[in-house]
């Protein structure tokens, strides 16, 4: 069963599709929007100027907003859609290419794979971006989000008519991570957020789609109740045993490799193309760009930085790491939910 590879441009996306897009939806949406926006509460924003809160959460009020707004009042998801949820910065960009890399692997040879020429936020479209438009893609599809488990639409959820892979990180390296991220990508007409800034932030749950622990703890618990329906996975495991993780992965998206591919070394062949020292040497991912939306355009760069474990405690001192430590193990009591290996 092959995956739809749509273009890694969302507006061209949206060019294409336009005439199934239905206005008066879109105007039901914005009009909704607007008023509710100068009511929510706001916080100090990362990339933008502030954060607004929204159903407990914390989003971008124009880009994040919007797109779940739609995506809670219009999406209409499939029994055979398959959607990569994450939090930012805990390794969505690996986990695109190994999805993408092993449900068409039948598909694509690995000496002109569409991942040598596409950045891997380019081959599978991210709800929130294009939510218009997805109606158009052939079944089955291949979507990722940052939205919380418990902000999706019913039908997404309670009716379990998608599947979901999701990956966690250590909360320290999300954290410099993401302020590292985001401060590339913060206006120039606006000053950098120092790392005191962020920290106080994270740890108080204002960040994109945050808090943080409550993000992972919506797909944990899902993981629990429906396994069959939700993969729950670790970053620092996914470092550690890549081969086992990528198998998991195979298996529970309906694509298990073969003991004849497991031989033929496909696995490990999947792994060195989505490999961070590939994918971060490769042309498109030096010098090209991602455009999410008109206001929102990313040099594919920046999605690569060093994919280690632990770089987070680099940055921080002491005493945020204690601090840090103690909101995880508050947060996570009484779960089973362990972060790392």
């Amino acid at each position: 069963m092959d995956y739809f590879l749509p273009s890694p441009d969302c507006d061209t996306i949206s060019k294409t599709y336009n005439g199934q897009i239905d206005s008066h939806l879109i105007q039901k949406t914005n009009d909704g929007y607007r008023e509710i926006l100068p009511n929510l509460p706001r916080g100090k924003g990362w990339m933008t100027e502030h954060l607004v809160q929204y159903q407990g959460v914390w989003l971008t009020p124009n880009f994040a907003l919007k797109g779940l707004m739609w995506v809670q009042d219009h999406f209409k998801p499939r029994s055979t859609d398959i959607c990569l949820a994450t939090f930012p910065k805990t390794g969505t960009t690996w986990l695109k290419a190994l999805t993408f890399a092993t449900v068409n692997r039948t598909r694509y040879g690995f000496a002109d794979h569409p991942l040598l020429t596409t950045v891997p936020h380019g081959c599978l479209p991210f709800l929130e971006a294009c939510p218009n438009d997805l109606d158009g893609f052939p079944s089955p599809r291949l979507l990722s989000t940052h939205i919380p488990y418990t902000l999706l639409p019913n039908s997404m959820t309670v009716n379990q008519s998608c599947r979901f892979v999701y990956i966690c990180r250590d909360p320290k390296d999300v954290l410099v991570s993401k302020w590292l991220f985001m401060n590339k990508l913060r206006p120039k007409e606006l000053a950098p957020i120092s790392l005191e800034e962020a920290f106080e932030l994270f740890c108080q749950g204002i960040s994109h789609y945050g808090p943080y622990w409550d993000h992972v703890l919506g797909y944990w618990k899902a993981s629990l109740e429906t396994p069959e329906k939700v993969l729950f996975l670790k970053y620092e495991e996914l470092k550690e045993e890549p081969s086992v993780v990528v198998k998991r992965l195979g298996e529970f998206l309906g694509h298990p490799f073969s003991l004849e591919e497991v031989s033929k070394g496909v696995v490990e062949e999947i792994m060195k193309l989505c490999s961070f020292e590939n994918l971060s040497n490769l042309e498109v991912n030096k010098s090209s760009v991602l455009k999410l939306s008109t206001q929102i355009i990313i040099d594919n760069r920046h999605f690569f930085r060093k994919g280690k474990v632990g770089d987070g405690k680099s940055y921080l001192t002491d005493e945020m790491i204690k601090r840090i430590n103690e909101i995880t193990s508050e947060k996570l009591l009484g779960s089973g939910l362990v972060f790392g290996s």
